[in-house]
């Protein structure tokens, strides 16, 4: 069965009839109606009502087999003109899949049990038709980082925000000392059809909470009219002011309301079922069906196959139908008359009350609703058990009639008009129509209505022609309609518009005054005048006038007066006249114009005057005729022009024009000077060049073309390209320039442009090709690379500026000290940035220079400071161990192994590497050595490398050592036995004993796994384990287990794990369970150190800690010493020992403090020693670098060398 919707879904405020009964005048109380032949019942339905008048107390729609239904549906109509009753329930939008709407009400009262966000809810109330009324909601904010999201719904689904109008608004505050937001929804001037339920959402992120509430619209009981209600409840424009309000245009007729014909009979539902969806919205529209989302859900769920109920014998009917104050009976019949049974409204439970009335019969369940108004229109379930049925109740309004008619009315423009009407109730709901459209009255509207009880009047205020029309009031039961004629008083011509012509610049009235106060349109070459600066338009009575302050020649043409809403026309004509005038402003001061020889002059002179004036050119007497002559006049309204072809040297003179009108004449002269630019100059010579630049002279042009010369342009450009390129923007006054910026070793030629006013000259000839060439600067950063007894080498950077002419290589220099002859210390030019002088003296000192050498020369020379002592120095060798070398390095087999150990030595110190005292075999190991650094290199790593490396750095009688520890790891063997100690049980004890091969590193611990000997399908049972025993517990009775250890290092688990050899059998209830005879476990342990103490810098004036954890037991004594003395009651040091870790705090330590330090432990079992030393750095400097994160050896090597050169800044 369809679980039937909300009415108010789609429309707001706006309820929809339900289906009626088949004959209620046959049902006081309803039931089900008789069932019809079987081989037609495959879709049923509520049936339409026959008589309506007769029916006290509704019931379910008849359908023809309730039994059978697997579809529901209502009932094809038997007369189109009985339907006016009868509606379609409206419902929501058809969406495959949708729940039905009883289980989204049962979320939402889910989560809003579960998040409550209300502090204080809306409650329900009553109004009276028209009165206001504003319901509240309240939400607490102290939680919340935003604002909540609150939604108000009427019904199940419609949303209110986009209804929001004249008649519904919504607003929202919020108060800062009590954080509260407080949210109102008020409804202005209420009618009846806003009665209903009403419902309040608020949401924030996962919280949620809901409250239903209901709105009851007092109202006045009529009788109902045979009209066809539906086409009534069409919705207005949505999102606009009154959307959501009942629209009654498709109730009006014309005139009168011609009787319908018998049309055959159509079923909504089967058209529906049928139809594509696309044809839905037709369909609605064509059967005045409002509510096509309501009826196309019930539609959907009526195709499900309903599910034989359990619980009911007997559910409830799919509608009920109920006349506003009547009473309706609801009936289930339950299976087990013992199950509790609950009936909701809108998902909250009803209470006995006067209103709600239930009784019990045997197996039936019966609920009364009596006295039924709008708000009870809704959905209603029942449940028994986990199970309920549903149905929906709709109740309808009485009509309103119309007991007096409009009447045909006649006024004139201007007039007060008003029609009235009488309908059967008081304060009813009446819509006034014109020509079939509502009028909807306004403050600033014409039109209004005034409502005096049953009495009904429209107001028209100022009637104008327009308001001729059809007037019509409806109202839910009638309608009358009557014709309004507005006629125009006649009008007369007391004063006309009279032809005007005045000069420019003069004032233009035009004048004229009618009968009547009216407005009218004033146009001018039949377009609308529109008022402005210029031009004024007065209206004063019965005269109007249109005054134009200064006239212009736009301003000439046919005006014309026409009085609004009249067919008569005051014509006037305007001539405006203008004497002749000549504008020479943009000619200067003695009227010259200069033309360019071989150019065309065309001098365009404006001229003005009304009519426009003739105008004459004339040239020593003679006249310059319009025609095609190379010198020809051409003359337009607006301007006169001179056009001279080809301007030549003769053609300069004195032009005279004349001009005339009726106005009067005008006359100017102009004068006409012909010019040309200057002959090219000589070609520039080019006197001396540099590195970029040059110098460069010129003559004077012969022939300046009448304009004295202004200055000159130089361009320049590369000899072998087209493109010349400009030097100067800005005139060059002089007859010498110097370009810059010119590449070396570029050949360039450079040309002149004389320029006067005319214009620029033609190039000069290029003058001869030049190129500019450049020494590079010295070369940079000249120093001393090394030194022997007799050999000296030097090195240096090449120059910072080298030039085009390139660098071809160097000369390297040097002389005596005491003398100033420099000797060449290469015969060939050497390209390299370094050189070894060789045969020199030793114990001798020279001083050192160098130059750059290119095609322009030598450069100057780069001069090394200071003399160099030809004497080999003797640098001894260090080692310099990265920090992460001086703990054991670990690598995993296959890895490789690449380490770099830099030294330092001079000369060339010799290596010798050595693998736990033998030689590296190179065939394994790869070594590589250079000057500064060895490197040693191993591609795949195997267990065989691991071991202790020695290197040797040795410079003749210097010899250093180093050492580093490489560990080669891999993964463990499997443990040698695993055996099965005891089952008791669900538990059985392992034990096993460590692997032969850990993989060369510590086992970090075993994995255990078990496996049913009938799937033999391992699990694990535990990880990590560092014990070689263990109890596996929680084994299933009956089961045979086996068992397999995996033993696992930080390389990880072993390849292979060993197995039990036997099975351990769990036996069942019954085995008698020998408890294991175990033996005291001795603990007692001699001491060992599990951390040993380390080698450590100390910053002299901040504490230093030394380190260590030791174990044994009985709990050893422990002692430190320093320098094998022990440190006995010194304030100095403070001695720690929390769980084995043993700690030594020296506090501000000094160099003095600095020694071999040793941490002992005593017990009974044994001793135990270990050893470090600490090294105290003194001075701000050793702090600094070892803060910026320099090794502390090289600030001791740095710190030792810079004591012994300046041991008192030290």
């Amino acid at each position: 069965m369809p679980e039937p919707t909300k009415k108010e879904e789609n429309e707001v405020l706006a309820p929809a009839p339900a289906p009626p009964p088949e004959e209620p005048n046959k049902e006081k109380e309803a039931g089900t109606a008789p069932a019809k032949e079987p081989n037609k019942e495959k879709e049923a339905g509520p049936a339409p009502a026959k008589e309506p008048s007769k029916e006290k107390e509704a019931g379910p729609a008849p359908a023809k087999e309730p039994s059978k239904e697997k579809e529901a549906g209502p009932a094809p109509a038997k007369e189109p003109n009985k339907e006016k009753e009868a509606g379609t329930s409206p419902g929501k939008e058809w969406s495959i899949g949708e729940p039905p709407a009883g289980e989204e009400q049962d979320k939402q009262n889910a989560n809003s049990q579960l998040s409550t966000l209300f502090v204080e809810k809306p409650q329900g109330g009553a109004v009276k038709v028209g009165e206001n009324i504003t319901f509240i909601a309240k939400v607490k904010a102290e939680d919340l980082l935003r604002k909540p999201t609150v939604k108000w719904f009427k019904g199940k689904w419609m949303d209110l925000a986009s209804k929001a109008g004249k008649h519904l608004q919504l607003k929202e505050t919020f108060e800062r000392h009590s954080r509260v937001y407080t949210f109102e929804m008020q409804i202005i001037k209420a009618k009846e059809n806003y009665a209903g339920n009403y419902r309040c959402e608020v949401t924030y992120k996962d919280k949620f909470d809901s409250c239903s509430f209901d709105l009851e619209v007092h109202e006045s009981t009529g009788t109902t009219p045979n009209i066809d209600i539906r086409s009534a409840f069409k919705r207005s424009g949505e999102g606009q002011d009154d959307a959501g309000e009942l629209d009654f245009s498709g109730l009006l007729k014309r005139r009168e309301v011609k009787p319908q014909e018998e049309q055959p009979e159509v079923d909504v539902w089967e058209l529906l079922k049928n139809a594509k969806p696309s044809e839905y919205e037709k369909i609605a529209f064509q059967y005045g069906i409002t509510d096509l989302r309501g009826m196309l859900r019930r539609l959907k769920r009526m195709r499900r196959v309903e599910k034989k109920s359990a619980a009911f014998a007997r559910i409830l009917d799919p509608a009920y139908q109920v006349d506003k104050g009547g009473r309706v009976r609801f009936v289930v019949e339950l299976a087990d008359p013992k199950l509790e049974v609950k009936w909701y409204k809108n998902g909250q439970e009803i209470r006995p009350s006067t209103k709600y009335i239930f009784e019990h019969k045997g197996c039936e369940r019966i609920m009364f609703i009596n006295n039924c108004v709008l708000t009870d229109d809704s959905e209603y379930y029942v449940t028994a058990g986990d199970e309920k049925c549903s149905t929906e109740l709709f109740v309808r309004e009485p009509p309103v009639m119309v007991t007096k008619q409009l009447e045909d009315t006649k006024a004139y423009c201007g007039e007060r008009v008003e029609l009235e009407c009488e309908v059967s109730e008081d304060d009813a709901n009446v819509k006034w129509f014109k020509n079939g459209e509502e009028i909807v009255p306004g403050p600033k509207s014409r039109y209004h209505i005034r409502v005096e009880g049953k009495k009904h009047i429209l107001v028209i205020d100022g009637a104008t022609k327009a308001d001729t029309a059809e007037y019509s009031v409806m109202t839910t039961g009638g309608q009358s309609s009557a014709k309004l004629s507005v006629d125009l008083k006649p009008l007369k011509i007391l004063t006309p518009l009279t032809d005007q012509t005045v000069n420019l610049g003069k004032e233009i009235c035009l004048k004229c005054e009618v009968s009547e106060n009216i407005t009218g349109k004033w146009t001018k070459n039949g377009l609308p005048v529109q008022e402005t600066d210029h031009l004024k338009i007065v209206h004063k009575g019965r005269i109007h006038k249109l005054v134009i302050a200064n006239a212009l020649v736009e301003d000439e043409g046919d005006y014309v007066f026409t009085p609004d809403a009249y067919s008569v026309t005051l014509p006037a004509k305007v001539h405006v006249i203008d004497p002749p005038k000549i504008n020479l402003d943009g000619l200067g001061a003695d009227n010259t114009v200069t033309v360019i020889a071989g150019n065309k002059l065309r001098l365009e002179i404006p001229i003005s005057g009304e009519p426009p004036p003739k105008a004459i050119w004339s040239r020593a007497d003679k006249a310059i005729m319009e025609g095609s002559g190379r010198i020809r006049a051409e003359n337009y309204p607006d301007s006169t022009t001179l056009v001279i072809d080809i301007a030549e040297k003769d053609d300069s003179g004195v032009y005279h024009i004349n001009l005339k009108n009726e106005a009067g004449e005008a006359h100017a002269s102009i004068n006409i000077k012909v010019v040309d630019i200057p002959d090219p100059p000589v070609a520039p010579n080019v006197t001396d060049v540099g590195d970029d630049w040059c110098i460069m002279t010129w003559e004077p042009p012969l022939y300046d073309g009448g304009s004295p010369i202004l200055g000159y342009f130089i361009e320049r450009k590369k000899k072998q390209s087209s493109r010349w390129m400009r030097l100067n923007f800005d005139l060059c006054k002089e007859t010498t320039f110097e370009p810059k910026k010119m590449i070396e070793g570029v050949a360039y030629e450079v040309r002149i442009f004389a320029v006067n006013a005319v214009g620029i000259s033609k190039p000069s000839m290029p003058s001869k090709p030049f190129v500019p060439l450049a020494v590079t600067s010295p070369p940079t950063l000249l120093t001393v690379d090394s030194v022997t007894d007799t050999t000296v080498t030097m090195k240096w950077r090449p120059p910072d500026q080298i030039g085009a002419a390139g660098l071809d290589g160097y000369v390297l220099e040097y002389c005596f000290e005491g003398t100033d002859d420099w000797i060449v210390a290469n015969t060939e030019l050497i390209e390299k940035t370094k050189f070894t002088i060789t045969g020199l003296p030793t114990d001798s000192r020279i001083f050192v220079r160098v130059k750059a050498v290119n095609a322009a020369g030598a450069s100057e020379p780069k001069y090394y400071s200071q003399p160099i002592l030809v004497k080999e120095i003797i640098e001894p060798p260090k080692i310099r161990i990265p920090r992460h070398l001086k703990q054991t390095y670990i690598r995993r087999v296959g890895e490789a192994i690449n380490l770099v150990i830099p030294f330092q030595g001079k000369p060339r110190p010799e290596l010798i590497w050595t693998k736990d005292g033998a030689p590296i075999d190179k065939n394994q190991i790869n070594i590589r050595n250079s000057e500064t650094d060895t490197i040693i290199f191993i591609r795949k790593a195997e267990r065989s490398h691991s071991g202790k490396y020695d290197l040797q750095v040795k410079v003749e009688k210097f010899v250093e050592t180093a050492s580093i520890d490489i560990r080669v790891i891999d993964r463990p063997g499997p443990p040698q036995l695993v055996k099965i100690d005891d089952v008791w049980g669900e538990n059985v004890a392992l034990s096993w004993t460590p692997p032969r091969d850990n993989g060369n590193t510590a086992i970090t611990g075993y994995t255990i796994q078990k496996a049913d000997k009938k799937s033999m399908e391992w699990f694990t049972v535990i990880e990590h384990y560092h014990r070689t025993n263990a109890t596996i517990t929680e084994l299933v009775i009956g089961n045979e287990y086996y068992f397999r250890v995996f033993a696992e290092n930080m390389c990880g688990l072993s390849e292979d794990a060993t197995m039990t050899k036997e099975s351990a059998v769990i036996a069942k209830d019954g085995k008698i369970y020998k408890n294991p005879v175990y033996e005291d476990f001795d603990f007692s342990e001699a001491p060992m150190f599990t951390q040993p103490l380390v080698n450590t810098y100390a910053v002299a004036g901040y504490n230093a800690t030394l380190n260590c954890s030791v174990r044994g037991n009985p709990k050893p004594k422990i002692t430190w010493m320093k320098n094998k003395v022990a440190i006995i009651d010194d304030p100095r040091y403070r001695m720690f020992s929390n769980q084995g870790v043993c700690t030594l705090e020296i506090r501000k330590p000094s160099p003095y403090d600095g020694g071999t330090y040793c941490c002992k432990a005593v017990n009974d079992l044994g001793t135990v020693e270990i050893e470090c030393k600490l090294e105290v750095k003194g001075g701000l400097s050793f702090c600094r670098l070892l803060l910026q994160g320099v090794p502390p050896n090289i600030i001791d090597s740095y710190l030792r060398d810079l004591h012994s050169s300046s041991p008192e800044e030290y």
